[in-house]
């Protein structure tokens, strides 16, 4: 399983230039799981950069994987790992959400390099 984070696909849908280092991922969405808090980040950032019509669309490509919520046992794992490693609350759920589905975590988020079931592409400039 795969999970690539909000930078992820920000990245993929601007087509930058680490856009080819997610897409796999996205692409392959038999194996893609996606925690909700991607959904919100992702649609307004796009909403903020573009239109809605286009923040709609990503999110219906993103809904191709399977969608991830909150629940509560999820939460309280995010928030320990969140305490133990110093990590934002989306972070948190992110790793949370990673390990409970022994997925692995695609990122440009410096908080998750060199960490187990991670791969950290740094951010191109």
């Amino acid at each position: 399983m795969n999970l690539v984070d909000s930078s992820g696909w920000v990245e993929y849908f601007a087509g930058s230039s680490n856009a080819g280092l997610f897409a796999p991922c996205i692409e392959g969405a038999v194996h893609l799981i996606v925690p909700s808090i991607c959904v919100y980040e992702v649609f307004k950032k796009l909403l903020v950069e573009t239109d809605e019509d286009a923040a709609l669309q990503a999110v219906t490509q993103m809904q191709l994987g399977r969608i991830i919520t909150l629940d509560e046992p999820l939460a309280i794992n995010a928030a320990r790992l969140g305490y133990d490693l110093k990590l934002p609350l989306a972070d948190s759920i992110l790793l949370a959400t990673a390990q409970q589905y022994q997925a692995t975590l695609y990122t440009q988020d410096e908080h998750f390099k060199g960490m187990p079931g991670v791969k950290y592409f740094p951010k191109k400039k």
